[in-house]
C-alpha cells in the first residue's frame, strides 16, 4: 500500500467520523433527524475505519 493511498484512507475515515459526530450532535437539537440516516453514517464510518485498518495491516506485513 503506497503512502498516498494510506493518506486518502485516513482522510476518508476522518471525514466519515466528522459527519457521524456532527449528525449525532444534531440529534440533540430541536430539529427532527432521521435515525436511518444516522445508522447509515455510522455504517459508513465503521466501513472507512475497517478499510484503513486493513490497509495499515497490509502495509505493515509487506515491510
Amino acid at each position: 500500500m503506497d503512502a498516498h493511498r494510506l493518506r486518502e484512507l485516513e482522510a476518508e475515515a476522518r471525514h466519515a467520523r466528522e459527519r457521524y459526530d456532527l449528525y449525532r450532535a444534531k440529534m440533540y437539537g430541536p430539529r427532527p433527524t432521521d435515525p436511518a440516516e444516522f445508522r447509515e453514517l455510522e455504517r459508513h464510518y465503521h466501513a472507512a475505519v475497517e478499510r484503513l485498518r486493513n490497509a495499515q495491516a497490509q502495509g505493515g506485513a509487506s515491510t
